[in-house]
């Protein structure tokens, strides 16, 4: 999900469900159980805190943890990703924060995106992603969802 300026977080300890509709939640875990994989860095776990049902979690961070169902890697994703390869896995969820979203797009390892417009503005904040060149999205769907837009792109 992201603001209407564009922002996935007000400030970096913000939880997502502080400004996000059910419908967006709804959303997240259906997409993270069908998929079967989520990748996402440390402050974004924090948010979470805990292993989520019926879904492989996986936390990008240099100190490991401890949360019992979480695993935890300080992989390149580029590494990651040709493991989870090697493992037959078919896809996985990229879940935040900026940094690992950031990674991901760099190293040109994503082929969809989904965005949640949510109808708030936070004027200042954290942004998607940066550091990488130009990419062109293909709109395939978009839908209302909540007070919200629901944006499905390929690259």
């Amino acid at each position: 999900a992201i603001s209407a300026d564009g922002k996935i977080a007000q400030t970096s300890d913000q939880l997502s469900l502080d400004w996000t509709s059910r419908e967006d939640t709804r959303f997240f875990v259906e997409k993270t159980k069908e998929i079967g994989v989520m990748v996402m860095g440390r402050k974004t776990f924090e948010t979470i805190g805990k292993a989520l049902p019926g879904r492989r979690m996986i936390v990008m961070s240099s100190k490991a943890g401890t949360v019992e169902g979480v695993e935890w890697t300080n992989e390149s994703v580029v590494d990651l990703v040709a493991r989870l390869e090697s493992e037959g896995v078919q896809g996985l969820t990229v879940c935040g924060g900026a940094t690992v979203y950031s990674q991901f797009l760099q190293a040109g390892l994503v082929n969809e995106l989904f965005l949640t417009i949510e109808p708030v503005l936070f004027g200042n904040g954290v942004p998607l992603a940066s550091g990488f060149d130009r990419i062109n999205l293909k709109l395939v769907e978009s839908k209302l969802l909540g007070g919200g837009i629901l944006l499905h792109f390929t690259m």
